[in-house]
């Protein structure tokens, strides 16, 4: 509440955007002049005059924010003001004065529009080539050409009431009608504009169907009961952010990759709805997955009684990614949001679990490299060398490991799904290699896998659950009685069955293995919003194809929901990244499929480039040639530049390659735990270590036909099509990951022949830069796909 003379304070979503145009010292200022107001509405250093009525219940004011910016602001009561608009320099306050402010009828939020910006922003860029003046010099007559028509409108065959039933702002549809070409229409979206108008006019420009811009879009955004004319009703709007945290304040302004503060609508109602059970959110790169599962961890935090233990559980699938999760999530809310929440990654809780246990002792851990070595020992062991150690790995991890089999007569009857069939003879000769397998884990010293250690916390897990529902049904025939002292030795540490968590969170929910499912599912009581995860089979780089249902994780309904707008990735990065997929079916992470249909991006930038070279070497000397150039011409820091590689190899080439180079170019190798603290450079790693990360510039290198997708599944082809089948979509998945860790630019670099996975065309982009390529020069900035 505020004293006597204090104000509430709001931003609306726009200002946002004004702030990242003006820059930092824009943002300090304002963040000072809101404090201030906060502090004392009646301070005269604040300069508030009235600008005019917004409404019977609104008026709206200009005031000062010295030395060089101005703020429009909204009133509705004595002490509560809704921030509207920022401006600069000498016009500042004529601009904001001209603004028309509206409330915007589906989503109930203040629209404000500069319409005379709007209008000359659509007139600056010509519909279609202008034609070009006669020269004096020429006399002859000529026969005139036919006069051509006028360039058809881009939204003419949408009626006005048709727009602004979507949700475009009236104030906007005198510009809309000026334009004839996606370049006009590129250039207003680029300026400050609502952004549920954004979203409908790009929907609309891309051919979407209006129903689905209306189910995807428009309801998303639609606020019951809005009331165009309540002005006091759209200052409270909870899309609204409050500044009364400081922290919230200090973030105004700040970009998406850093932080993002103001979430979609959709992405609002997921990180606070309370569910009946658990709830899934799939989406594609750059939607804004994990954002809503930290603020979702916000949320779930603000809803617990006061208290000292940690009932949340926030995890992935990798150290590195829970590490980033934690210093987000630190930003989002400090520690006091991080005294209550556990983060880990999956694997790294896995093993405290199993570690906990003082009868378990399962051993070291091997690496993979280890764990292939050992199947090899055992074919030989065995003498039953037609079975391939990789298929043997996988069959152990993805069939026995996931499916619980302890005995043969389990492995005998259980199902295979997308695995190659297999006859009842060779089912048994493969459990004699997988007996002889466990053996020597078994033997000292004692030994596991990565599967292994989930399988057994699975199974720990598994028994406390089954314990606490014991008690549970116990205390419920009892009706409480006789129960205190148990319950008292319980919070004290004692032996009373208990969970740990009261909720938990998953990022990246894709890569985790039913084992991981099991063990997450049983720490965790059943009930409201006790789990919640977010995932994309898109982006699935692992074999792990878990269907939730089969584990007591069901989504049914509005329990699943599904985002489709990216704010990372360039639409035309997208687009280049979506036809790697195309035709390839993806499941929903249960039973149902998924597809990037309605997935767009709100941004436009560069089209991605495509180089070739003529050998290995000459590709390394284009690639250090052109991180030089954007680091040296275009500004951009080496560690916002990032070079993907399809194995270890090859990222250890590139690293060598870049620091012995004429000028050497800094770099810093991205490991299992991310890149060292304090290291600078470009990043450089697998494709599989870029999961999770994102960058200004990314160059994905050795994209070659027998590298990706690497040679050694070519057998596959025709003794196992299916096998086949699941390692090409798993490669294609991996590049499209890295594509996609692009926010501003994309080069794709091969040498040799292109990889199947790449555009159609690509032969002929090899054409035109192998020369320039082959001679080890840097390939011309212009030449683009």
């Amino acid at each position: 509440m505020t004293d006597g003379i204090g104000a509430r304070v709001v931003v609306n979503l726009q200002v946002q955007k004004d702030l990242q145009i003006l820059g930092h010292q824009a943002t300090n200022q304002v963040n000072d002049f809101v404090r201030r107001l906060r502090e004392d509405r009646t301070n005269r250093s604040l300069r508030l005059s009235p600008l005019r009525a917004a409404g019977h219940n609104g008026d709206l004011l200009l005031a000062a924010v010295p030395p060089r910016h101005a703020v429009l602001l909204l009133r509705t009561e004595e002490a509560r003001f809704a921030v509207l608009a920022v401006r600069e320099g000498e016009r500042a306050y004529e601009e904001l004065s001209r603004l028309t402010v509206t409330i915007n009828p589906v989503s109930g939020l203040p629209d404000v529009i500069d319409q005379l910006r709007a209008s000359d922003t659509v007139l600056a860029f010509p519909s279609h080539p202008a034609s070009p003046e006669p020269r004096d010099d020429v006399r002859e007559e000529r026969p005139s050409a036919p006069v051509s028509p006028l360039p058809r409108p881009l939204f003419d065959e949408y009626s006005d009431d048709g727009l602004t039933d979507l949700g475009v702002s009236r104030s906007l549809l005198p510009a809309l009608s000026r334009i004839t070409s996606r370049e006009q229409l590129d250039a207003l979206l680029a300026g400050n504009i609502p952004e549920l108008a954004r979203d409908v006019l790009l929907a609309l420009a891309e051919h979407t169907p209006v129903d689905e811009v209306r189910q995807h879009i428009t309801d998303a955004w639609r606020t019951p009961g809005a009331d165009p004319e309540d002005w006091a009703v759209a200052a409270r709007h909870p899309a609204l952010v409050s500044t009364e945290d400081d922290a919230v304040l200090d973030a105004l302004g700040n970009t998406f990759e850093a932080w993002r503060l103001f979430l979609h609508p959709e992405q609002r109602r997921l990180a606070t709805t309370r569910f009946k059970g658990s709830a899934k959110v799939t989406g594609g790169p750059g939607t804004g997955k994990t954002v809503v599962a930290l603020h979702r961890v916000r949320h779930l935090v603000a809803q617990l009684p006061p208290g000292f233990d940690r009932p949340v559980l926030l995890t992935t699938y990798n150290t590195s990614l829970a590490a980033d999760l934690r210093q987000r999530l630190s930003r989002l809310g400090g520690d006091d949001i991080l005294k209550r929440v556990r983060i880990e990654s999956i694997e790294a809780l896995a093993r405290r679990i199993v570690a906990e246990e003082p009868s378990v002792d399962l051993g070291r851990t091997l690496t993979d490299d280890a764990t292939m070595n050992l199947w090899h020992t055992v074919r030989a062991e065995t003498g039953l060398l037609e079975y391939e150690a990789d298929f043997l790995d996988e069959e152990f991890r993805h069939v026995i490991v996931a499916g619980q089999c302890i005995r043969y007569e389990q492995y005998r009857t259980i199902n295979r799904p997308g695995r190659k069939r297999i006859s009842v003879k060779q089912k048994r000769e493969i459990w004699a290699l997988v007996e002889a397998y466990r053996a020597h884990l078994a033997a000292p010293p004692r030994q596991t896998t990565f599967d292994l250690v989930a399988s057994e916390a699975a199974r720990i897990t598994g028994e406390r659950k089954r314990a606490f529902d014991r008690y549970q049904e116990y205390k419920d025939e009892q009706g409480g009685r006789d129960l205190i002292h148990r319950e008292a030795a319980s919070l004290m540490g004692g032996t009373g069955p208990r969970l740990p968590f009261r909720h938990i969170v998953v990022d990246e929910a894709q890569d985790l293995s039913a084992s991981h499912w099991r063990m997450l599912r049983a720490l965790v009581p059943k009930g409201p919003d006790d789990i919640f995860l977010v995932g994309d089979a898109h982006q699935r780089i692992y074999a792990h194809r878990s269907i939730l249902s089969h584990y007591g994780i069901r989504t049914p309904g509005r329990a699943s929901r599904r985002l489709t707008l990216s704010y990372r990735t360039t639409r035309e990065i997208l687009g280049s990244a979506g036809s790697l997929l195309e035709g390839q079916p993806f499941d929903d992470l249960d039973n149902g499929q998924d597809t990037l249909d309605g997935f767009r991006s709100v941004l436009t930038g560069r089209v991605p480039q495509y180089w070739h070279a003529h050998d290995w070497q000459t590709e390394l000397r284009a690639l250090a040639a052109l991180l030089v150039e954007r680091h040296e011409q275009y500004g951009t820091p080496y560690e916002a530049m990032a070079v993907a590689v399809p194995d270890g190899t090859a990222a250890t080439q590139v690293a060598y390659a870049l620091q012995t180079v004429e000028q050497p170019v800094p770099v810093a190798e991205i490991g299992s735990d991310g890149v060292p603290e304090g290291m600078h450079g470009v990043r450089i790693g697998t494709m599989h270590r870029f999961k999770g990360l994102e960058f200004q510039r990314v160059f994905i290198a050795g994209v070659s036909e027998g590298q990706v997708p690497h040679q050694r599944i070519e057998p596959y082809r025709l003794s196992n099509p299916d096998r086949f089948r699941q390692e090409e979509q798993r490669a294609r998945s991996l590049l499209f990951v890295a594509a996609t860790r692009a926010r501003d630019e994309l080069v794709v670099s091969w040498n040799g022949r292109p990889s199947r996975f790449l555009p159609r065309d690509v032969a002929e982009i090899a054409h035109s830069s192998a020369a320039r390529l082959k001679g080890g020069g840097p390939p011309s900035s212009s030449s683009v796909a």
